[in-house]
């Protein structure tokens, strides 16, 4: 019901209208009176709430809302206000500041009730305690400040009805983030941290203990949905995410409340944030105590972490380890003293006086009929003997807050009265100006404490972050645990000595609230479909990818050199593939082809030794030579591919494969041509011979290996083959192989190889027939078959092979052709020069 009387109360209490260019109040609603007051040459106003409700008398139906019976008398309110007076004796008496110039103070009590925080303001704006009035408005302010209120709620509708006068309001406890608007709020100020800086500070203390599931409390006015706005747009940026966000309110239906409590009981969350007002939570905690809702981890704002009132009554303990944002610790020399020696009260307000007396004795004076209390007040009770709500200093920091807020005021006017020795003039400032000079104050306390406002008006930020642990009294204690300095770089605002920290239950070790376990290195988080970014499942990184930090909300693909390790996590540098000598594959072709030179050496040799002979003179031992010559050079050639690439190797085992094969062809196509035409020769009349002998037999040697040369040199000038990191074949190595370059340039030295192999297969093949002993021309003929069979197999296998595979292949193909060259040519001749020598004769030679 709270909002709807405030909003009737706001609407029916104030009615402006002008007429003639002046504007005239009239405030409805029944007479104000202050509380406590103490005329003086400027008088400072102060709104509290001495009483923390009201109720409404039930009248007859009348235009005028009707007035509030205020109940639950609040002793905090006492203490602020006690604050307030402390400071304005101290700055009557000091001979230093405002010297000559008396203070004098109105304070008034809103019972809790923002449509009466309004009347009361409107009252000290003007100086109407008769709220009904036609008098103008327009006259200079009666108070030249206004301290208070301790709501956000109620200071919001305060500043909204004096800001267009330009009345300074100083608030020591309203801490909405909406309050720092300075075009609804021109002539608000405060002394107490916006919560503009504690969301943040709350949601950075949420995080810094890994909590990311979380639920929240607020309660439901200006200060609760504004700061819990803030607070959850702030910890969704740092990942955070709310499984609930409930408002609640001390006047709620039982039904409402049974919701949100059924709402907690269903969660998974451990952790609460309470960004609630004390009295709120008093509510709350006997609805926690009521359906047994406990261990849960309690985050808490400076509107109650250090408030031992809310401690006392958890009697369950609901909230222990609690831990908080907390104004810091600081002490106001003599300020304790005064507020426990209430008797000064008495003199400033006395109907005040004797409720707070007979509420802190428990007794009633003799001139009350008040069945309820059996003792009798007899006006010499000390509260050194007692110990409550009122003789708890555990709210110091927050009395502080009003009594620099008063000292604020002081020194403002202490510039602008011109004050040295003694003031120039007691005159009271215009309010705009006074504004203006307020807003730039910047002085140091007795106490050493640096007092000034931002460009919003704010005091700066800083908060002391507090945890309740089990203590020796009655309630826990507030143990300082760690600072929040908003002033420093964002990463040193927060320090907080972990170790220190009792939590919930009593537990030494940090509780755990996430919706998902973190993912481990080597995987990432995948969002659980319809649910918060924070519940999620942990998806490994696929081959090729890593992450190397937990919670990654990625797999990072790895350096097409590198690849994953098997956790996943860290990237290795990929193995590297070709045919070397160290390993068997290599060491078994570099035997063969060795052996094959070595063969063919062997060969040349025998065919030296018997250069004299019939059969190696019938075959024509300088081409026999050569042709020798050739396939060494051959069998050499493949160990140019075994090995890792370099630019020059890439260069030098293709041209040098297509250039001693063309050679060795040419030697065999022109032995070939030489049996052809020694057949002819034998003709009568013939003289073929002529025209191909020795001399040309070499040219066209020659002719056709250069042809192979200049092929190879148009390859090597433009698009040469260069060394190669193949990574796409397989992605967890890196093969290294040469690129042909130029495709074209490649197949055409290949091509030209195969030509000349297939013109050579063709001529044999012809002369296969002709009557001699020992026709050449057949071997020839085989090993023509065998070198082409070789090779026209060679492609298909050399498209399909692996890696290094692929260059196995080729020398295989190489060394195949060769022996084939080497056995199908040479083999018969040696067996018949060594075994058979009565063969290798003339007569034989020479039989058809």
């Amino acid at each position: 019901m709270e909002p709807f009387f405030a909003l009737m109360h706001v609407v029916m209490t104030i009615v402006t209208f002008t007429r003639a260019n002046e504007t005239t109040c009239v405030l409805q609603g029944q007479p104000v009176y202050p509380q406590l007051w103490k005329d003086g040459d400027i008088i400072l106003g102060g709104v509290f709430s001495f009483h923390s409700s009201w109720e409404v008398r039930q009248l007859t139906y009348s235009i005028t809302p009707p007035p509030l019976k205020c109940i639950s008398l609040n002793c905090r309110d006492f203490q602020y206000a006690q604050s307030m007076l402390f400071a304005i004796e101290e700055i009557n008496n000091s001979s230093t500041l405002l010297p000559g110039v008396k203070l004098g103070y109105k304070v008034y009590d809103t019972c809790g009730s923002m449509a009466m925080a309004v009347r009361v303001t409107m009252a000290l704006a003007n100086g109407h305690e008769n709220t009904t009035s036609n008098e103008s408005c327009t006259k200079q302010g009666y108070v030249q400040a206004i301290l208070g209120d301790t709501t956000s709620s109620a200071c919001m509708a305060m500043a909204k009805s004096i800001g267009p006068f330009k009345l300074p309001m100083i608030s020591h406890y309203a801490t909405c983030e909406c309050l720092g608007d300075k075009i609804k709020y021109p002539s608000f100020l405060r002394t107490i941290t916006s919560d503009y800086y504690q969301s943040r500070a709350l949601a950075e203390l949420v995080r810094h203990f890994g909590w990311t599931w979380v639920g929240a409390i607020r309660t439901d006015d200006d200060y609760g949905n504004t700061g819990m706005a803030t607070f959850t747009k702030v910890a969704e940026q740092m990942g955070i995410c709310l499984e609930y966000s409930l408002p609640f309110f001390r006047t709620y239906p039982e039904d409402k409340v049974l919701r949100i409590i059924e709402q907690i009981k269903s969660s998974t969350s451990r952790v609460i944030v309470g960004f609630l007002v004390h009295w709120d939570l008093e509510v709350l905690l006997h609805k926690f105590v009521e359906h047994n809702i406990t261990g849960f981890q309690w985050v808490g704002t400076e509107g109650w972490i250090s408030d031992s009132v809310i401690a006392s009554m958890d009697k369950h303990h609901i909230l222990q380890g609690a831990v908080g944002l907390a104004i810091p610790k600081n002490e106001v020399t003599g300020l304790k003293d005064f507020i426990l020696d209430i008797k000064p009260l008495k003199s400033s307000g006395s109907a005040i006086f004797t409720e707070l007396w007979e509420s802190l004795f428990q007794c009633k004076y003799s001139n009350k009929n008040d069945s309820s209390f059996t003792t009798e007040c007899s006006g010499k009770e000390e509260l050194s003997d007692m110990q409550n709500t009122f003789t708890d200093m555990s709210l110091m920091p927050i009395f502080s807050n009003v009594y620099k807020g008063v000292y604020a005021v002081a020194h403002a006017l202490h510039d602008l009265l011109g004050c040295t020795d003694k003031c120039e003039t007691k005159k009271q400032p215009d309010p705009s100006t006074f504004l203006k000079n307020l807003r730039k104050v910047h002085f140091k306390t007795k106490d050493g404490e640096e007092v000034y406002f931002d460009e919003n008006g704010e005091a700066v930020a800083k908060y002391e972050i507090i945890n309740w642990q089990p203590g020796q009294i009655k309630h826990d204690e507030f143990v300082s645990v760690g600072l929040y300095d908003a002033s420093l770089p964002v990463n040193d605002r927060m320090s907080v000595n972990t170790a220190s920290i009792i939590w919930a239950n009593n537990k030494t070790k940090v509780p755990v609230s996430v919706c998902s376990e973190s993912c481990p290195p080597g995987t990432r988080k995948a969002v659980q479909k319809g649910r918060p970014v924070c519940c999620y499942d942990c998806i490994p990184c696929t081959e090729g990818e890593i992450s190397n930090m937990t919670d990654s909300v990625t797999c990072l693909r790895c350096h097409e050199d590198f690849w994953s390790n098997r956790k996943k996590d860290g990237c290795v540098k990929k193995e590297t593939e070709y045919l070397s000598y160290e390993e068997i594959m290599g060491i078994l072709l570099t035997t063969i082809s060795i052996v094959g030179a070595f063969i063919t050496m062997l060969v040349a040799v025998i065919f030296f030794r018997y250069k004299n002979t019939p059969i190696v003179k019938a075959n024509n031992s300088e081409l026999s030579f050569l042709l020798l010559f050739s396939l060494m050079l051959c069998f050499l050639c493949s160990l140019t591919f075994i090995g890792r690439p370099t630019e020059w190797s890439c260069m030098l085992r293709h041209t040098a494969f297509g250039i001693t094969f063309v050679l060795c062809i040419s030697c065999v196509l022109g032995k070939t041509i030489v049996v052809l035409m020694a057949f002819k020769a034998t003709l009568p009349g013939s003289n073929v011979m002529k025209w191909f002998g020795p001399v040309q037999q070499r040219l066209s040697v020659l002719g056709f290996t250069l042809i192979q040369v200049l092929i190879c040199i148009l390859w090597l000038t433009t698009t040469p083959p260069f060394p190669f990191k193949n990574i796409n074949y397989f992605k967890e190595r890196i093969i290294l192989e040469c690129n042909v370059g130029s495709a074209l340039g490649f197949w055409a030295v290949l091509g030209y190889v195969g030509f000349l192999a297939l013109w050579c297969f063709i001529l044999a093949f012809l002369a296969r027939k002709l009557p001699d002993n020992f026709n050449e021309a057949k071997f020839i003929t085989f090993s023509m078959l065998i070198f082409c069979a070789v090779w026209i197999a060679f492609i298909p296998a050399y498209v399909s092979s692996p890696g290094k595979f692929t260059v196995a292949v080729e020398i295989f193909a190489i060394l195949a052709s060769s022996f084939g060259l080497l056995f199908c040519i040479f083999l018969p001749k040696c067996y018949v020069i060594l075994l058979k020598p009565e063969k290798n004769s003339k007569r034989h030679m020479m039989g058809k």
